[in-house]
C-alpha cells in the first residue's frame, strides 16, 4: 500500500486514532523542544507545537530524500500536539508524582479546556486546526491521585491524565471532541487529510 500521510509521532494513543481513519501511514520520529514562550498564550503554544512537529517531519524527510510525490502531490506529515488549560495556566505532562498531584488537585471538582491542535504539512503547503473541549472533573480525594499515579497511566499525558483509560471515572462530562482529548480529533483530521489527498 502507498503511505497516504507520514505520522510525527510517538504517542501510541495517535496511531491508534489514526489507523481509525483508514489511512495508509508511515511513524516518523521527530524531536521538537516543547517549551512554552512566556509571550504565547495557550491557543498560540499548542498551534505552534503542533507545527513545528509536522514542518520538522518534512525537514527530515527532504534531508533523507525519502519526500515522496504521488501525482505531483506531496505525501504530507501530520503533526498534532494537546495541552491542558486550567484558569488560563497550561498543565503539560508531570515531572513526578507531586507535579502530578498538584495538577489533578487543580483539576479536581472543575472544568478546563483540553486544547488539541492538528497540522499537516509538505514543502510548500501548511494547514492547522485547533479543537478545544470542556472537561469536567468530580472530586478527587488524595488517596485516588496516589493510587493513579502509581497506575503508572498519568506519567506521559498533558494535564497527568487520560480519559480512555481508568483516567476516564474523574471525567463526569465533556463538551467538544473525546477523541481530540485523547490526542487526535478524528473529524478535523480527516477533513485536513482530505485537503491534501
Amino acid at each position: 500500500m502507498t503511505t497516504q500521510v507520514f505520522l510525527a509521532s510517538g504517542s501510541p494513543r495517535r496511531k491508534e486514532l489514526l489507523a481509525q481513519l483508514g489511512y495508509q501511514f508511515e511513524i516518523l520520529s521527530v524531536d521538537v523542544e516543547e517549551v512554552h514562550q512566556a509571550h504565547e498564550t495557550p491557543l498560540i503554544y499548542v498551534e505552534r507545537l503542533s507545527k513545528d512537529k509536522a514542518q520538522a517531519g518534512v525537514k527530515f524527510l527532504v534531508n533523507e530524500r525519502k519526500i515522496e510525490q504521488t501525482k505531483n502531490i506531496f505525501v504530507p506529515v501530520l503533526g498534532s500536539d494537546t495541552i491542558v488549560v486550567i484558569d488560563g495556566v497550561i498543565l503539560e505532562k508531570p515531572k513526578n508524582f507531586e507535579d502530578a498531584k498538584r495538577m489533578l488537585l487543580a483539576l479536581s471538582g472543575r472544568q478546563h479546556q483540553v486544547m488539541t491542535a492538528v497540522t499537516l504539512a509538505t514543502p510548500e503547503t501548511t494547514r492547522t486546526k485547533t479543537v478545544i473541549t470542556q472537561v469536567w472533573f468530580r472530586v478527587l480525594s488524595e488517596q485516588e491521585i496516589e493510587q493513579y499515579w502509581e497506575s503508572g497511566e498519568p506519567c506521559d499525558k498533558a494535564g497527568s491524565y487520560g480519559i480512555q483509560g481508568s483516567g476516564g471515572r474523574f471525567v463526569s462530562r465533556i463538551d467538544g471532541s473525546y477523541h481530540a482529548v485523547m490526542g487526535l480529533p478524528l473529524m478535523e483530521t480527516d477533513q485536513l487529510l482530505h485537503q491534501f489527498l
